[in-house]
């Protein structure tokens, strides 16, 4: 699912009868309930279509885009929204900025750019089997800030390489060997997926969700506010995580002259950067400094990747062709407008004011940070029942920033803290995000061994960005 959705094939998707039977019979139970006091019908009646699309994401008896057209065409025919307001999230300038950095992403891919870091880390640190982690993860790290699908990154350019470097080392599931180093690799890299998603706004589709989110409580989150953020305790969870697997679930073979001669061959059959190289290197600078500098001179994100996108198009870099054919982009247009329309409505209907309301009290008088300590623990942890970083985020994010602000958390902080964790709680399993499932699908890692080390690794993680970080955002002035 997108975190990304990985691309659809292109036979029809059937409809699986039963799951979407669950997915209208909790829409019509909530609908008939009655309306709590002090809530409008209106916002009672669209918490039933957005909680039975919540249910939908999680059982998929349809792909995502096609749940969320029938969710706001059902929205509109009841009277729940006016075709007005359900249209609305098609106009959000964060689902553009989401659209635009897929485009980006897709000339990675075709001009093999994305490839060709990987290859060039590799050549530099594949002298050992850390080393070559620490490639990959970089790799990952230098990509993650222009490519929002952390599909796209983990599947699509960095597991084939590492399949095909594990193979010629004689490591492959199919074989019985994958503990020689596939297994290490492969449970390396996702969780270096995983850390780099939280690092950047558009690193990971739901991440400009929960931007929007926060907006509509009146946190902005900038660009660069997020990256300077997530810099230090990012960088601390990249530097550690890798070696602590290491430790943990070691590869037989730790030194592999082999990778950096594979890496220089596959250099050489590339040859030197072609012009659309260059000219996607020259695009992807200019993004990283208007996001960066865009705040202090009046420059919107939204516009900076239209302007790289623009920019492709006219050099030909990108051609128009391929952004007509990006159907994981088109398809995310779909269900981000309308995942954004609905929250957005949730909350000009006073719904989330009610519900804060009436659980704050719950929480008690006391100082702000035991109340918000145990709401982002919750947060973490119920993951285990989430297969998607966006349904987790579209259907928890705002209610739980919503009682963070309300017991006195600083906004600021809360919305960040609650963002990170909307990426790091994707270690713990083998479909927590969408690239989970293509890297445990290559048998190099047993499902007890991913489970066990990732509930470890999520309580690193969770040290590090709470202890270390919240030592860094003291600095930033952020609490």
């Amino acid at each position: 699912m997108a975190d990304e959705a990985p691309r659809q094939t292109a036979r029809p998707a059937r409809v699986d009868a039963t799951r979407f039977g669950v997915v209208v019979l909790v829409g019509v139970l909530l609908w008939l309930v009655p309306t709590p006091e002090g809530v409008e019908p209106r916002a009672w009646q669209l918490l039933a279509v957005f909680v039975a699309t919540m249910v939908g994401i999680i059982l998929r008896p349809m792909p995502m885009g096609a749940l969320a057209f029938v969710a706001v065409s059902f929205a509109v025919l009841s009277g729940t929204l006016t075709i007005a307001e359900a249209t609305g999230g098609f106009g959000s300038t964060v689902v553009w900025l989401v659209v635009a950095a897929f485009f980006i992403a897709t000339a990675f891919v075709k001009t093999g750019f994305g490839t060709r870091i990987a290859y060039h880390f590799m050549r530099l640190l594949g002298k050992r089997s850390l080393g070559l982690a620490y490639g990959f993860v970089v790799t990952d790290l230098v990509l993650a800030p222009a490519i929002p699908s952390n599909t796209a990154r983990a599947g699509g350019v960095i597991f084939p390489i590492l399949k095909s470097l594990c193979v010629s080392l004689g490591s492959d599931a199919a074989l019985g060997t994958q503990r020689r180093i596939a297994g290490f690799l492969t449970f390396t890299s996702y969780q270096g997926v995983v850390v780099t998603s939280a690092m950047f706004l558009t690193a990971m589709a739901a991440n400009p969700l929960a931007a929007s989110l926060a907006a509509q409580q009146g946190v902005e989150i900038s660009w660069a506010l997020w990256a300077v953020a997530g810099f230090v305790p990012g960088v601390l969870s990249l530097l550690v995580v890798p070696f602590l697997i290491y430790r943990l679930y070691p590869p037989e073979i730790t030194h592999t002259p082999e990778a950096p001669e594979l890496a220089r061959q596959r250099l050489r059959e590339m040859g030197p950067m072609s012009r659309d190289e260059w000219v996607l290197l020259a695009v992807f600078v200019f993004l990283l400094t208007l996001w960066i500098f865009g705040g202090a001179l009046g420059v919107n994100a939204t516009a900076t990747a239209l302007a790289g996108v623009a920019a492709m198009l006219a050099t030909g870099a990108l051609a128009w062709q391929d952004i007509l054919e990006e159907r994981s982009g088109w398809d995310t247009f779909i269900w981000f407008a309308v995942l954004v329309m609905m929250a957005t409505q949730l909350g000009e209907l006073g719904l989330l004011a009610w519900f804060t309301e009436r659980v704050s009290g719950v929480l008690g008088e006391g100082h702000w940070l035991p109340a918000f300590l145990s709401l982002s623990l919750i947060y973490f942890y119920v993951h285990y029942f989430f297969a998607s970083n966006t349904a987790h985020v579209s259907a928890m994010y705002a209610p739980f920033l919503a009682l963070a602000i309300a017991v006195g958390t600083p906004a600021v902080l809360a919305a960040l803290v609650l963002a990170f964790f909307s990426n790091l709680f994707a270690s713990m399993t083998h479909y927590g995000t969408a690239p989970a499932p293509i890297l445990f699908g290559s048998g190099n890692v047993e499902i007890g061994d991913w489970w066990r080390l990732g509930a470890l690794i999520s309580v690193v993680n969770i040290v590090i960005w709470l202890g270390a970080g919240s030592l860094w955002w003291r600095v930033l002035g952020l609490w």
